[in-house]
Parts: C-alpha cells; structure tokens; sequence
C-alpha cells in the first residue's frame, strides 16, 4: 500500500510540473472551466436557497384555502360559505381574509393591500414592508394616499414599517383595517376574498378539501402542499431558463472540452513517446494523464464553487438574481441562509469533473498505445 501511495505521489509532481511547463494555457483553460462551473453553480445555489426559504415561509402558511370561482376566475366569497364550512366534519378554525393588488402609478409597482387577523393600528392607520417604503421614501407618520376605487383619495398614515428580516414576503405589503381596505377596493360588508381553515386531523387534510369541494362545488380548496408544488415548480422553471441562457458559456466550455478530446499537441505526444522509451508502462502514462486532467478539473472544480458561494451568499447574486427572484420593481433585500446539499455538489461534480478526466484520458491511451519510435517522429 505504502508503495502505491508513493508511486501515485510521484506521478502527481510529475504531472503538475507537466502542467507548469505549460501553465499559459492551461491557466486559460482552468479560468474558462472554473467560470463554466462557478455560473451553473450560481444558479442552483441560488435557487437552492430560495426554495429552502420558500419552504420555511410555507410551513407557516394556512392548511387549506378555499376560493370561490366564478367562470374559471377568482371571486368574492360570501360570508355564508364560512358557515357551510364550519358544519365539514374534521373543520378547525375558519376565517375569512380581504386582501387584494393595488397598482401604485407613482412607482409604476403593485402592493399586496391586506387585513391582517388583528390589526394593531386605527383606522386610517398603515403599516408597510420595506419595498414599499423605500419605492414610496415612507417613514414612520408619512402620510400615504391611494386612489380608491371610485376615484376618491384614500389618506393613510404610515404607522411603522415592517421588520427587514421578513422581506422576502412583506416588501410589497401593506396592511390597513377592513373598515380602509372596504373603502379602498369598494368590497361590501359580508363577503371575503377567501377563507382559510384549519384541520384537527393534519393526516386528514386532502380528505377535508375533497369534503370542502364537495360541499361547495363553487369553491377551489388549495392545500399546503399544493402551495408548496407550485412554488417548486416556479423555482425550478426560473432555474432553467437561467441555465438555457447561460448555453453560451456552456458551449464553450464543451469546445474547449472537446478540443482537449480530439487529440493531443505534437509536444504532449513526444513527451508520452519519451516516457514509453524510458521504460513506462502504459498504465503509468494513463495514471499521469489522469492526474493532470485531475489536477486541473479539480482545481476549476474547486474554484468554481468558491466564487459562486461568494457571489450567491455574501454578493447577494447580483447577476442572476433578478432573473429569479421574480419581482419586477419591489425588489426585496434581505441575505440568503446558505443552503448547499451533497447533492448539488455531486451533480455539478460529475457533471464537470469526470468528463473532462476522461477526455484527457482517453487521446492518451491511444498514444501510449502506439510504437514510441512512430510517437515520436509524428
């Protein structure tokens, strides 16, 4: 064993002084595969990170939505169908919820108008997310007006502004009292934009909303984990959409693998000729090749990942992330929790290192394979 360790130990110097005396280009072609792998990692790092954010917001979320439709569309709900939903067997708590999109023409950015369960202002009293706050320049006693429905000028007061380290969800809210909201979006006494329930029994959850549908075949229940799907599915779309536009900088980095595929310079060729005259084998020349090609992916391999972790959690991903954050004016700020998983690694590992090892690999074997006298003088 000590005899093997020692003979790969000498094969790798050997190998990275071989890599030295050509270290113009292949430090040109580590930087081009280092920026390859530090992109694709990027994205995924980022959308990693949202989707474990999205995750840890959605845990929170209520069990079941219920929504009224009207011709495949989104409508009020009246309040009796809370009543029919308290008499549904394995039904919790019920409450219905007024909240709506308001499109503010000054910043050209839609907020997100909510009541919440117990609001701690006044009537005429706001309270406001940051994104809202830095788009609108509010501070706390900055009056905020919104054109209402019919016209009229609703006038607020900002209160407070909601804590930073929720912005991920609250940079566009603002919450008001139902007594404003009503006179905002002119939404009559008695009727809700949805409800929201609870399960005694958490196992029992799709069988409550197969029993809400049935009950009111009007209405759409839309559980947590339906919630949950769709936000995966969003961050997933974004995360490819993002990779196809990064296609440029991934083929070029398969024209250089490639290249470094077809075939070795005249100068590695003699350079394996000299060493069969010597006396290697050609499992030593495969063993070299193999470490250099695992040298240099490695190396990019490892630098990649560094630069992407840096751009994604202390950069805060300025090249990728308006892509996916996906908010086209009230950009929320707040700091990404790192969240990189052995499988993100071992996907971008194989996807990078093994394939370029094997490309150096295999134009060697087929010159260790052939006379070293021919080697030589071709």
């Amino acid at each position: 064993m000590r005899t093997w360790l020692a003979r790969q130990r000498s094969l790798l110097d050997f190998a990275l002084g071989s890599l030295w005396r050509r270290k113009g280009k292949n430090l040109a072609l580590t930087a081009v595969y280092a920026l390859t792998v530090a992109a694709v990692a990027s994205v995924l790092f980022f959308t990693g990170a949202l989707r474990a954010e999205a995750a840890r917001v959605l845990a929170g979320s209520p069990e079941v939505v219920v929504q009224r439709m009207v011709a495949g569309r989104h409508d009020l709900l009246p309040a009796g169908h809370l009543q029919a939903l308290r008499g549904i067997r394995g039904v919790g708590e019920i409450r219905g919820r007024l909240w709506g999109y308001f499109h503010d023409p000054t910043p050209q950015a839609n907020y997100t108008i909510q009541v919440p369960d117990r609001f701690w202002g006044e009537e005429g009293q706001a309270v406001v997310g940051q994104g809202v706050a830095r788009a609108r320049r509010l501070a706390p006693g900055s009056p905020l007006d919104l054109v209402a429905h019919d016209g009229s000028t609703l006038r607020l007061r900002v209160r407070e502004l909601l804590a930073s380290g929720s912005e991920l969800v609250s940079a566009d809210l603002v919450l008001i009292s139902e007594a404003d909201f009503r006179r905002l979006f002119g939404v009559p006494p008695g009727v809700y934009t949805d409800a929201v329930l609870t399960v005694r029994n958490p196992r029992e959850v799709s069988t409550v909303a197969a029993k809400v549908a049935a009950a009111l075949p009007d209405t759409r229940p839309i559980t947590r984990e339906e919630l949950a799907r769709t936000y995966e599915s969003i961050f997933d779309w974004r995360a490819g959409l993002s990779v196809i536009v990064l296609g440029a900088a991934v083929l070029a980095f398969v024209v250089v693998a490639w290249d470094k595929a077809s075939g070795l310079s005249a100068e590695e060729r003699r350079e394996i000729g000299v060493l069969k005259a010597v006396g290697w084998e050609t499992s030593d020349v495969l063993a070299l090749k193999a470490w250099e090609g695992a040298a240099v992916s490695l190396t990019a391999f490892g630098a990649g990942v560094l630069a992407a972790y840096a751009h994604v959690f202390l950069l805060g991903a300025p090249i990728f992330r308006p892509a996916l954050q996906g908010w086209s004016v009230l950009y929320p700020q707040f700091r990404l929790v790192p969240e990189v998983g052995p499988y993100q690694l071992a996907t971008l590992f194989f996807l990078s290192v093994a394939p370029y090892t094997a490309a150096t690999v295999v134009p060697s074997w087929r010159a260790a394979t052939v006379d070293p006298d021919a080697v030589m003088r071709s």
